[in-house]
C-alpha cells in the first residue's frame, strides 16, 4: 500500500456499504490466503522439504484445478 497522501484536489468516491463490505471480505481472504502461504514457507524453513514420495506432481495439482473450475462454471448449450 502507499504510504503517499492523496492530493487535496482529488476526491474518492465512496464505496456503498455492500461494496465496501465486499471489498473487505476479499482483503480477509485474501490475507489469510497469505497467511496460508506463509504457514508453509515457514514450515519448510523449519523442517526441509518434503520427499518426492510425499509430493503430488504438479500435473496432477493442475488437473484438479481445472476440473474445479469447470464444476464453478456453468455449463453451456
Amino acid at each position: 500500500m502507499s504510504e503517499q497522501p492523496v492530493p487535496a484536489d482529488t476526491a474518492r468516491q465512496q464505496l456503498d456499504s455492500a461494496a465496501a463490505d465486499a471489498v473487505r471480505a476479499y482483503a480477509a481472504h485474501t490475507r489469510a490466503t497469505a497467511d496460508q502461504f506463509a504457514d508453509v514457507l515457514e514450515d519448510i524453513a523449519a523442517c526441509g522439504l518434503p520427499s518426492v514420495e510425499e509430493c503430488t506432481p504438479w500435473e496432477e495439482l493442475r488437473e484438479q484445478h481445472l476440473a474445479r473450475l469447470a464444476r464453478q462454471r456453468p455449463a453451456v448449450a
